[in-house]
């Protein structure tokens, strides 16, 4: 029996196991995705050891095998603290959705015309030599038709020096610059293709060129703005947007000084408007990090159970669109998963049931995609998101080998990982997987391991999830092995007890069964003390 054909109870199973991350029933199909901070509690199936038949050989794994069991009595304490958790959230319901009301940044769902300004270095530090302007222009006209009812209009590449100074560009330049603009009537805004410019800068630009000016951070967040679907993406959009509302602070008292001579006291507060705005920031942020950390504590909860479960977990990572959702679609045969051709379709991080060559059962975790020059601050806000990475058995990274800037793209999210504190035999253990190779002709990988694959047609996926097998039991110590048990004996309804039985042959002919099972290095010690005469057979 193939590995595609999967028992009613495993799958029930597997689906539990993804519901404690992330996944849940819906009236759409069997499996629908909901992400790491949804609660949801395990309830393990039941099953008295040594009851009900074994599968016939080459059936399906049976349920109540696995660490299924194990643990399950002692999660009554962790459930009474997530439901403590659900009470808080109640309680604080009001006071988080307004938290995410209309934020002052929004950028509007209007009709947005726009002029693509990228500031190419000439030489220097700040010169990238794995990437062109041409190149990164393409990148920004991308993100600009990720957004609905944004058009782009005119691409503008500009020589500088310096692209840290205030108005980015010297004088010659920026004069050029400013007359091109103004001859293009039709353009509403201007997206300047540099991380970060001060709120200043960004007034004097909008005077000189009588258009709404945006950078990186702006069209970004908004971006995150318009995908962010769940309470936890909404929260740390939200969050990531503080420090640019404290810039746009400043920049206002400076222009209310200018207009009345100074600082002014709040009715009588004893507090200037820039304290009293500031103070209302302050709160702001403390209570969206508040609200975080409480869905923080729920993730780490269910992360308790899962553990107790004994689900390997897959982490797929890599740069925005190089088509991890559609990968992790290819590997679980997951029909709701819905992958979209744009930047940063994905914001939360949703967990998937696979199953690998030996029936073993795996979640897979979607996670949000990365950016070349994207904000610290936006990475930042992220983080409580990213740290489920961190307690990963695995990290899958997805290439886009058909992209122009793919060693670019590798280097960037090598770089995030590690400023996250990845710990070092996560990153070793890396399994590296080349996609879209069926857009080239005869390719073959030139980095060692790596391997290549296409997950719209599923080219090499065989190869891919044989060995993400043996780095998943490399990586939780747990091995593949057939015993032979006596069926009068204790040892089934142990197996079944302490281990994932995947396949049971009985031989009535002497009452014996053969049974292969995935077990733990700790369990398989024990059985061979418990089961000394047992026959063990090692594949």
């Amino acid at each position: 029996m193939g590995p595609g054909r999967l028992s009613q109870s495993l799958l029930l199973r597997c689906w539990r196991a993804a519901a404690a991350l992330g996944g849940a029933r819906c009236r759409a199909g069997p499996l629908c995705t909901r992400p790491l901070s949804a609660v949801v509690r395990l309830r393990a199936p039941q099953r008295p050891p040594g009851r009900g038949g074994p599968p016939r050989r080459g059936g399906p794994p049976r349920a109540g095998g696995g660490g299924w069991r194990k643990g399950v009595a002692g999660a009554s304490e962790e459930e009474e603290v997530v439901d403590e958790l659900d009470e808080d959230e109640d309680e604080d319901e009001e006071g988080v959705e307004e938290l995410l009301g209309p934020s002052p940044l929004a950028l509007g769902p209007g009709v947005q015309r726009v002029a693509v300004v990228h500031p190419a270095v000439k030489w220097g530090p700040k010169k990238s030599p794995l990437t062109s302007a041409e190149l990164q222009i393409a990148e920004a006209v991308a993100l600009v038709d990720t957004l609905q009812n944004w058009t782009v209009l005119e691409k503008i590449i500009i020589r500088t020096k310096n692209p840290d100074k205030k108005f980015i560009f010297g004088k010659g330049n920026f004069q050029i610059l400013t007359e091109k603009i103004k001859k293009l009537p039709h353009v509403t805004a201007v997206f300047l293709n540099v991380e970060r410019i001060s709120s200043l800068t960004k007034k004097e630009l909008e005077d000189a060129w009588g258009v709404k000016v945006f950078d990186r951070y702006t069209v970004v967040l908004h971006i995150f703005r318009c995908n962010a679907r769940t309470r936890e993406a909404k929260l740390q959009t939200a969050l990531a947007e503080i420090p640019l509302l404290r810039s746009n602070l400043k920049n206002e008292v400076s222009q209310l000084d200018q207009q009345r001579g100074g600082s002014r006291y709040i009715m009588g507060s004893g507090e200037t408007f820039m304290e009293t705005q500031n103070r209302i920031l302050k709160e702001k942020e403390l209570k969206i990090r508040n609200a975080l950390e409480k869905l923080r504590r729920k993730r780490s909860l269910l992360r308790t159970q899962r553990r107790k479960r004994e689900f390997p977990i897959i982490s797929v990572m890599g740069y925005t669109n190089c088509g991890k959702t559609t990968l992790i679609k290819a590997l679980t045969g997951e029909a709701g998963l819905q992958p979209r051709d744009q930047l940063f379709a994905t914001l939360d991080i949703t967990a998937h049931a696979g199953y690998l060559p030996s029936h073993m059962a795996v979640i897979y975790i979607d996670t949000i995609g990365f950016l070349t020059d994207l904000p610290h601050n936006l990475v930042e806000s992220f983080s409580a998101t990213l740290e489920e990475v961190a307690y990963s058995d695995l990290i899958v990274h997805v290439r886009d080998i058909t992209h122009p800037e793919t060693i670019l793209q590798k280097a960037t999210v090598l770089s995030v990982l590690k400023n996250l504190n990845i710990p070092s035999h996560l990153l070793d253990s890396m399994v590296e997987v080349h996609n879209k190779v069926d857009l080239i002709e005869r390719y073959k990988p030139t980095e060692e391991n790596a391997l290549a694959i296409s997950a719209l047609h599923g080219h090499g996926l065989e190869e891919l999830k044989e060995e993400i097998e043996k780095k998943i039991l490399t990586a939780t110590g747990k091995k593949i092995l057939t015993v032979s048990v006596n069926l009068e004996g204790p040892q089934l309804s142990w197996l079944y007890k302490e281990a994932a039985v995947q396949e049971v042959e009985v031989m009535p002919e002497d009452g014996t069964a053969k049974v292969k099972v995935i077990i733990s290095s700790s369990a398989f010690g024990k059985y061979k003390n418990l089961f000394p005469n047992s026959k063990i057979f090692m594949p």
